[in-house]
């Protein structure tokens, strides 16, 4: 991390795991823990959104949905527009991470859609980006996250990009206790900052967040943390357990 140029973020993707009760619960339980100066950030499932938003007000602990769609309505049935996320007051969405890629067809394309409708509708964008196995024994890493990044950012300006945190989650990594090197993981994320530069100016690069998310984790958290392009974590797991994720959030802070 580097703190002089930026904060760090950590964001729990809470995947598909508690009901509204559970909800208040478990961010009653972090509230305390949340402190500091890194962004906390819990992705909820939707119907938590609410209770969520009721919970964590006032709080260091920010407010995520976890998908969104690019229409502003229509016949969409089970989507949520960026508009309705708006109204409810959620301040970020996470977008294109890799099991909605996998188990619901979302592209490059419709990831890019989705990134720029909720931009246009003020909100913050976890970006999500990554190979996989396969992709990673082939030598084609760097091809394939520039690609992702390239086309997903498509249109967005160096302004909007203010509102953009890049997630870079291994698919290979993500619910398999496997976890990138530290090494590993610093290297995709400086490849993107290269690439940001490269697209944006240095200026922009550097005052972009790059989280590392693949099986971040209470116990790796600080080694991963310590990389200097590495600056915060998409925590899966680990986010549903108040005592492992004040684990990360205290290595972000320290």
């Amino acid at each position: 991390m580097n703190k002089q140029l930026r904060t760090p973020v950590i964001a729990g993707n809470w995947k598909m795991n508690n009901t509204p009760a559970q909800t208040a619960a478990l961010i009653a339980q972090l509230i305390p823990l949340a402190q500091g100066e890194a962004t906390v950030v819990a992705a909820v499932p939707f119907i938590d959104l609410p209770t969520a938003l009721e919970a964590a007000k006032g709080t260091n602990i920010a407010i995520a949905a976890q998908n969104v769609h690019w229409a502003e309505s229509g016949a969409f049935t089970g989507e949520v527009s960026a508009q309705m996320l708006q109204a409810l007051g959620v301040p970020y969405v996470v977008i294109g991470h890799s099991e909605r890629r996998q188990y619901f067809g979302e592209t490059d394309v419709t990831v890019q859609q989705r990134v720029r409708a909720a931009l246009n509708a003020g909100l913050k964008v976890i970006l999500c980006i990554g190979e996989v196995l396969s992709e990673r024994k082939l030598g084609i890493t760097a091809e394939i996250v520039r690609a992702q990044t390239e086309i997903a950012l498509a249109g967005v300006s160096a302004d909007e990009l203010s509102n953009v945190i890049l997630a870079y989650e291994p698919v290979w990594a993500i619910g398999t206790g496997e976890t990138a090197t530290p090494a590993q993981a610093n290297e995709v994320c400086a490849l993107l900052r290269a690439l940001l530069a490269r697209l944006y100016g240095q200026d922009a690069a550097d005052r972009t967040v790059i989280q590392y998310g693949g099986s971040m984790n209470d116990a790796n958290a600080a080694e991963l943390l310590a990389q200097p392009d590495v600056d915060g974590g998409l925590i899966g797991g680990a986010s549903l357990v108040a005592e492992k994720f004040a684990a990360i959030i205290a290595a972000a802070n320290a």
